[in-house]
């Protein structure tokens, strides 16, 4: 939505890459619309991913229902970590789910949107 995630305050503060762009590893979570199908994954690279989701590049989950929204992520050094971390909230209930993206993301925009501004390259 419009305006949404403008300011120029990260809602994900310390989640920047280090200056050579190494060693971040991200859990996320997508979803379809507010309140929608959520889909959890980790990457080693977020932006490619959402845009994999957005454009339905595989066929998959995230395709099939169209979840390319991108509501919540979180940052690890190890790809281990992110893994576990995607592992632990796949099994969580939804309403923890939501609550987890709600802290972060209250208005629930698509972070997507605004990546560049968010990851430091």
């Amino acid at each position: 939505s419009p305006g949404c995630c403008t300011s120029n305050e990260s809602p994900h503060p310390g989640l920047r890459r280090d200056e050579r762009g190494r060693g971040v590893f991200y859990t996320y979570i997508l979803a379809r619309q507010r309140n929608g199908t959520l889909h959890t994954g980790s990457t080693d690279d977020l932006a490619r991913q959402v845009f994999e989701h957005r454009e339905k590049v595989r066929p998959g989950f995230s395709s099939k229902y169209g979840v390319d929204k991108l509501v919540w992520f979180e940052a690890f050094e190890l790809r281990e970590n992110a893994f576990r971390r995607e592992r632990q909230i796949k099994e969580w209930r939804r309403v923890w789910k939501l609550r987890l993206i709600e802290e972060a993301n209250p208005d629930r925009c698509d972070l997507g949107d605004d990546l560049n501004n968010l990851l430091v390259f």
